[in-house]
């Protein structure tokens, strides 16, 4: 900031899920199998996709341990698949959380329904069930809880919750693949757990996602929605059509060639989330005598991924803004950020509450008797967290090592050693 040498002067490197050798030769193999897609929209086994999409499938199956795997084109066409599957419809709500990517919410709205948010905890930032409860209403179909930055939510409290008023639970899992509760893996809990494979998270292929769930009826639907199911239906017999109401679906469906990739992904993922968790582990410890920051919060009986490594920065204990410290830090050219998403109900779709035509549906949709609240001030955790607290860095994860650990630790304590000229600059 007042022009000295920098902590760090060169760039980070690309994020590496450690693609190589076995994804190259599949996806040559599949290049001269000349198939990129075995899908086809009609009854038969081209219906259910082609040989690696049926391959990855399998490996989801096995890693996370339930009946059914479901393959999409990405993690936000699994979620309004999800939503579809469970029977969310016009005049629906589902409770969501405020802090996450927009899709967690706006699923919802692609279902004709409409999101209502519930505040989040201070220490996992994920759902707080009590606050969900607080949000039941007889319009509430379903809940989506969103595992985020890598740690469960409380989710056997909310799944007590939803099996008490009848609710679907689906869990958005695409930041927290192998974090686990009591020995269960995040995104097996509830009726539907949705996992990504954008290029940016654990494991990828570039884009995609997968649906996991021990639900026959929930996966059959997930397989009609994502394959233009209308079509399908028209043309199984009666002896083949499966106990559903109307299905509409779409183009949500994986090619061979991201397949290929993903065979090979989910067979590091361990290993990609032992190099996240030693780093994490590494970097909580030298943060310790920092007192304005508090690093990750493990709950007991957890385990963490650390899709990001995410800080509540106390700016009573450090006397200066949160973002006073993110521009000291950034100057230092280490990776780190303020916040996160902001607040979904802030966006403009819900603050306007107008998101098909100019008739305001879903939140103003003749089948809905609600009145949708998106308010300043409707989630004070979640908008405190955003507004004054959270900062987040993503250097927890291969190819990035001790050195990028250090690095930032250092720039940490040549800010903190800095305070009386930060403070007075704030």
């Amino acid at each position: 900031m007042y022009g000295g040498p920098r902590v760090r002067d060169i760039p980070y490197p690309t994020h590496d899920t450690m693609i190589g050798r076995e994804e190259e030769e599949a996806v040559i193999a599949t290049l001269r199998r000349k198939e990129l897609s075995g899908f086809s929209g009609r009854p038969g086994d081209r219906f259910l996709g082609g040989p690696n999409v049926r391959r990855l499938e399998d490996g989801f199956r096995t890693y996370f341990g339930t009946t059914h795997a479901v393959s999409f084109n990405s993690a936000t066409s699994a979620l309004h698949s999800a939503v579809a599957a469970v029977g969310v419809g016009p005049g629906d709500e589902v409770i969501v959380p405020p802090t996450s990517m927009s899709a967690s919410a706006t699923c919802v709205v692609m279902a004709n329904a409409v999101p209502v948010f519930a505040d989040i905890e201070d220490e996992t930032f994920c759902l707080d069930p009590n606050e969900v409860e607080k949000k039941i209403t007889p319009r509430t179909k379903a809940i989506i809880v969103v595992n985020l930055f890598g740690h469960p939510a409380r989710l056997e409290a909310l799944k007590e919750i939803s099996s008490e008023h009848e609710l679907a639970l689906i869990e958005d899992n695409a930041q927290s693949p192998g974090a686990a509760i009591n020995g269960k893996f995040a995104g097996t809990i509830g009726d539907i757990g949705v996992l990504s494979l954008n290029y940016h998270k654990a494991i990828q292929t570039g884009e995609g996602g997968v649906a996991v769930t021990n639900n026959d009826k929930y996966a059959q639907r997930m397989q009609l929605i994502r394959n233009h199911g209308e079509v399908v239906l028209a043309k199984w017999t009666d002896d083949d059509l499966p106990d559903l109401e109307n299905i509409v679906g779409w183009n949500y469906r994986m090619t061979e060639i991201e397949a290929a990739i993903g065979m090979s992904q989910i067979e590091k993922l361990d290993k990609l989330l032992e190099v996240r968790r030693d780093l994490a582990n590494s970097l909580t410890a030298a943060l310790q005598p920092y007192k304005f920051l508090i690093p990750p919060f493990v709950r007991q009986n957890c385990s963490h991924s650390y899709y990001f490594f995410t800080m509540r920065f106390l700016p009573e204990e450090a006397g200066y803004h949160r973002d006073v410290f993110v521009r000291a830090m950034q100057a230092e050219g280490v990776a780190i950020s303020p916040g996160y998403e902001i607040p979904i109900y802030r966006y403009p779709m819900y603050q306007n509450q107008i998101a098909y035509g100019d008739t305001g549906c879903p939140f103003r949709c003749p089948h809905y008797t609600g009145e949708p609240d998106y308010a300043a001030g409707l989630c004070p955790t979640a908008e405190r967290l955003y507004d004054l607290e959270l900062v987040t860095t993503d250097i927890c994860k291969f190819p990035n090592g001790a050195r990028e650990v250090k690095e930032f630790v250092e720039a940490v304590h040549k800010v903190a050693d800095n305070q009386e000229r930060l403070s007075k600059e704030a």
